[in-house]
């Protein structure tokens, strides 16, 4: 009995004290930088290019590791906007350089990843790592909406209300509300009851 009371002592003590107190000096830090985080967010440990470009609301649940990676210079706005309520998953991406924004209420499980842009593929150029401008085009996902394990969301995509995305579907056409989409490249497999 003993040795339970200082087991869950011990997980009071690392998980939730240490926890807390990190993630309001990480709050601190990257809101100095231009970071919107507000009330009821807590802060896990994050990657990320330019703080001033990502906003997000309040009550969002952020699991560790996730990638705030701006694709390009340094500009001014928020880029990566992610609503109130929203979950995400650890070891998420987001790859951006025109913008993303999530709704409210969503789900996004771990390992998703968010691209609203390509390489470009010029023939001209011998070597492919050249480094050239594809297309771009903003990510929109709408409230209330949810993403399973490993989803990739690609550029120009909206996702309507209510949608939802199996586990390791690549995303490259726009959802309608309420449908249920999986597969790669993903099509409709669903409606979910109103």
């Amino acid at each position: 009995m003993e040795n339970k009371v200082i087991q869950k002592s011990f997980f009071v003590f690392k998980f939730r004290l240490i926890s807390s107190a990190t993630s309001s000096l990480r709050k601190i830090y990257y809101r100095t930088k231009g970071m919107t985080i507000k009330k009821g967010t807590n802060l896990p440990k994050i990657f990320i290019t330019w703080p001033h470009q990502v906003y997000i609301g309040a009550n969002c649940k952020l699991e560790h590791h996730i990638y705030f990676r701006f694709d390009g210079i340094w500009k001014p706005g928020k880029a990566i906007q992610i609503e109130d309520n929203t979950f995400i998953g650890s070891g998420t991406e987001f790859n951006i350089t025109k913008g993303i924004k999530i709704g409210k209420n969503c789900l996004i499980a771990s390992g998703s990843r968010f691209i609203d842009h390509d390489h470009g593929y010029d023939t001209r150029s011998v070597l492919m790592n050249i480094s050239r401008t594809g297309k771009e085009a903003t990510i929109k996902i709408g409230e209330d909406v949810w993403l399973g394990c490993n989803v990739v969301v690609l550029k120009g995509v909206q996702i309507g209300n209510g949608a939802i995305v199996a586990a390791g579907a690549v995303v490259n056409k726009s959802i309608p509300k309420y449908e249920i989409w999986g597969g790669v490249p993903a099509r409709k497999i669903g409606v979910r009851p109103l």
